[in-house]
């Protein structure tokens, strides 16, 4: 399968074109700001057409895909993500043969992954509408396909956004969506644990339990800052987690005595194999909502009720995708508290209706475990197409350091040599960081964090190299001929 009939109309999209002069640190952090801000108020922005309701049943995905239902951010990240995926299974199977070390092939990748994407955010756009309110101003059909219209344009903009941040800003545009998306959900929970705003049972916050006073009041007062306590043990092992790396020595071929290391951090895809295995949930259940009420038959054995299963008013609560996705109890303030969530999670229960087999019963610890376990093969899987999609893989690395002139002490200069050497960390590390990032990820769930603990996760990840981009953006300023000598 080719790209190439695609290279005419990815030629006319539009695109925010690299600076001829790159920007200074404070010119970055000005776009940055802008574009943040941007996204803050097309975050509060209801469509034309949209009765203003909250939804709780995908607030979990809504908060790491940077999402708001019945917002112009209704779909959020996921279009451009969800485009991302396909195009990287694509890749992986060789259904596309496209070498992605040619710059113009490269391009010519990313073009339709941006093609992609808008395709996608309108079609996720019209079907979000089914999950939304409507006010059929102009009648149901018609009101449907303007407040489609309205949230994909929303995605779009935003896959704009991320082009200015990438070239305009620091970090990435997802990224900071996110981390955006998380720190907003992290302050409306903290102060609804201290005073019962957001929907948190008053019964169960801090100020309500010290004023009752007696001798249970500090106890309860303390079971209550649990999802605090949760979401700071998160950052702090999600901080040191992304501190963990291997150094190679490195150095200067033209430069004796001059050299460094090149750092391969244990968690080298980052955070985007949660990303990428967050959005591929999304799409599932968006897919399960689409044809919720369908009868699947296959040898004359219905596959519905195994592959999703939901009630009258559109909640997902039974079914593999079900069993897949953070729908347990969480967090621990809206389910009432430790005892009433710890109960939850011992005695609840769903039925699985397996094909051959029957009824299951799935209590709600097992389905803990699954979604634990699924989201670890499937930030291994995302993590490794990742790596062969974005130029990561230990031939790529190899490449970019012979490019500009690095090579291993003691070997012989040959990019082959280098490769040698670290395909015998980067392979590993690739795989063994995906796998634990989606550990964590999933664990960190179950505490109850606020934010989500796969929010707390992507936003510390995210935040750390932010940080890092800022220290490499201030030397480059400090020290221009450093710049010229990577090659920046």
């Amino acid at each position: 399968m080719g790209l190439e009939q695609l290279r005419p109309i990815i030629e006319r999209l539009p695109e925010v074109k690299a600076p001829l002069v790159q920007p200074t640190l404070n010119e970055r952090l000005f776009f940055t700001a802008a574009v943040l801000v941007l996204f803050f108020v097309m975050y509060h922005i209801y469509p034309v057409g949209v009765v203003v309701s909250h939804d709780t049943q995908t607030e979990f995905l809504q908060i790491v895909l940077a999402s708001k239902m019945g917002s112009l951010l209704t779909t959020g990240i996921g279009p451009i993500v969800l485009a991302s995926i396909f195009l990287q299974l694509f890749v992986g199977a060789k259904i596309i043969n496209l070498d992605l070390s040619v710059p113009k092939n490269k391009a010519l990748f990313q073009g339709t992954q941006k093609l992609l994407a808008i395709i996608l955010a309108l079609f996720e756009a019209y079907i979000y509408t089914n999950l939304m309110t409507i006010d059929p101003i102009f009648g149901d059909v018609g009101t449907r396909l303007i407040v489609a219209l309205q949230v994909a344009i929303g995605s779009i903009l935003l896959l704009y956004f991320d082009e200015v941040v990438s070239k305009y800003g620091i970090g990435s545009g997802i990224g900071l969506f996110i981390a955006a998306g998380v720190s907003l959900s992290v302050v409306s929970g903290l102060i609804g644990i201290l005073s019962g705003y957001g929907g948190i049972p008053a019964s169960n916050t801090v100020i309500y339990h010290l004023s009752e006073g007696g001798a249970n009041a500090i106890p309860s007062a303390i079971l209550a800052l649990v999802p605090i306590m949760a979401t700071l043990v998160v950052l702090a092992v999600s901080v040191y987690a992304e501190n963990i790396k291997v150094e190679v020595p490195l150095a200067f071929e033209r430069a004796r005595g001059y050299g460094g290391r090149f750092p391969i951090k244990f968690l080298y895809t980052s955070n985007m194999p949660v990303i990428l295995a967050f959005a591929f949930i999304s799409a599932m259940q968006l897919m399960g909502r689409m044809f919720a009420g369908l009868t699947f038959e296959i040898g004359g054995v219905n596959f519905s009720d195994f592959i999703a299963v939901y009630d009258p008013t559109g909640r997902l609560v039974g079914g593999l995708f079900y069993l897949v996705s953070p729908s347990f109890p969480s967090p621990i303030a809206l389910a009432g508290g430790i005892p009433v969530y710890i109960n939850l999670m011992l005695t609840s229960s769903n039925t699985w209706m397996v094909p051959f087999i029957g009824a299951v019963m799935v209590p709600e610890y097992v389905h803990a475990i699954i979604y634990v376990v699924a989201l670890v093969i499937m930030s291994i899987v995302f993590g490794y197409l990742w790596a062969e999609t974005s130029g990561m893989t230990a031939r790529d690395v190899a490449a970019q350091l012979k490019n500009v002139g690095l090579s291993v002490p003691g070997f012989r200069r040959d990019p082959r040599m280098i490769e040698s050497i670290l395909s015998k960390y980067i392979p590993v590390i690739t795989i063994v960081g995906s796998g634990f990032v989606g550990l964590l990820a999933g664990m960190a769930d179950l505490t109850g964090a606020l934010g989500t603990g796969t929010g707390i996760l992507l936003t510390a990840g995210i935040l750390h190299r932010t940080y890092e981009e800022m220290q490499s953006r201030q030397m480059f300023e400090m020290y221009p001929a450093l710049k010229k000598m990577i090659g920046e």
